[in-house]
């Protein structure tokens, strides 16, 4: 069989650590592929290619040219169209195929959690008195702000938003976690935010927020995300490098 091709779809803190455990391994060739939308990403452990696919056959055709025998969905929790896309590829190339996908936040004592399905449903749910908003949902999510223009908004992004926000009342910052709880709760005080509309990415690297957030007593708007493909999911890298370890043992991708 020789060496094993895995293609690994990236963009998060958990792609490059699992890229970092595969590429410590002398039996397998991996390619990261991240999808472009960061214009300064973070240096990688192994070779990279940017930019999507065209869709899932493509991707499919992508597999098969390249003699891939895996294929990892390590995207963000709410790249709910890349991750369908590849479990449609996986199938069409018959390619084994992982998603690694980090553990949602749970709600604990103090949190003031409100649950929305959606960006713009959870804007709706701000009602109609001007509230002061840390829309903490990166910048692919920002404009649905624009449907209620009546809040004051503090926008955080790795990127700018671009084109800015036709709004009367907005500032941006540009960061990139990991964040301290110290400066989030600083954030919140300086800008007055009674409520943040967050995404339950999960992980550490944003989590501070939600800590400031408890300790306050700031309400939070919490994005649902969507149900999960049907992929078998683990998630930890340690857990995705054992479920690899199962389905391609060490002789198996040797060829011996």
């Amino acid at each position: 069989m020789g060496r094993l091709r895995i293609l690994i779809l990236g963009g998060t803190r958990e792609a490059r650590l699992l890229a970092e455990g595969l590429a410590a391994l002398d039996d397998c060739d991996v390619l990261l592929s991240l999808a472009g939308r960061t214009e300064k990403p973070a240096a990688q452990p192994v070779p990279v290619r940017v930019g999507g696919f065209g869709g899932a056959l493509a991707l499919a055709d992508f597999l098969k040219a390249g003699g891939y025998g895996l294929l990892i969905d390590a995207t963000h929790p709410f790249a709910e169209r890349i991750s369908e896309n590849a479990a449609i590829a996986a199938e069409a190339a018959h390619v084994a195929a992982i998603a690694l996908r980090r553990p949602e936040w749970q709600r604990l004592p103090g949190d003031r959690w409100r649950k929305a399905r959606s960006i713009p449903a959870a804007l709706a749910a701000l009602g109609q008195s001007p509230r002061h908003v840390f829309l903490a949902t990166g910048r692919q999510g920002a404009h649905h702000a624009e449907a209620a223009p009546q809040h004051h908004y503090l926008i955080r992004s790795v990127d700018p938003v671009e084109p800015p926000l036709t709004l009367a009342n907005v500032e941006y910052i540009l960061d990139r976690g990991p964040f301290r709880m110290e400066s989030e709760c600083a954030l919140l005080k300086q800008h007055h935010i009674d409520v943040i509309i967050a995404k339950n990415s999960g992980g550490s690297a944003t989590y501070a927020k939600i800590e400031a957030a408890r300790l306050l007593g700031i309400e939070v708007m919490m994005v649902a995300r969507a149900p999960s493909s049907m992929v078998e999911s683990v998630e930890t890298v340690e857990a995705a490098l054992a479920a690899i370890d199962h389905l391609f043992p060490p002789a198996m991708k040797r060829g011996v």
